[in-house]
């Protein structure tokens, strides 16, 4: 049976349903991502034919973060939701946004290096200083 996963932004303008699998949830530490959210990424990864985003007021703006990758986020309520690489066929959910449980787990910690220093990483799993942008979350 597929996994069917839904999850929207704070308002509830934009929702989105994930069909099949999810990968292990990818924390980011770098600064792009501590400013978009205020504290780090914790996003996992599905194909994006697997993904369907509902945005009848057209509420989703996609904001050009750097040279290659684009983060998604509600123009109403602020939500930061996603986060996609130009030349992957996968696309990045922010999985605060996911309904629910999700039944995921961190898989690995990335940019540690930018980590703020008011947190500690202490959960044994593999950390960073950079990534190779094509497998990040």
């Amino acid at each position: 049976m597929t996994e069917i996963r839904s999850g929207s932004c704070l308002c509830g303008s934009v929702s989105y349903t994930i069909s099949g699998s999810l990968s292990k949830v990818t924390t980011c530490h770098c600064t792009q991502c501590r400013k978009q959210t205020g504290h780090y990424y914790a996003a996992a990864r599905t194909e994006e034919s697997r993904f369907q985003i509902s945005d009848e007021k057209g509420l989703i703006k996609w904001y050009r973060s750097s040279d290659d990758a684009s983060r998604g986020f509600c123009s109403n309520c602020g939500s930061a939701l996603f986060w996609k690489s130009d030349d992957s066929p996968f696309l990045s959910v922010l999985v605060g946004s996911i309904d629910g449980d999700t039944n995921l787990e961190i898989g690995e910690h990335i940019f540690v290096e930018s980590k703020g220093d008011y947190y500690e990483l202490d959960d044994n799993k593999p950390q960073s200083q950079t990534t190779d942008r094509s497998r990040q979350s």
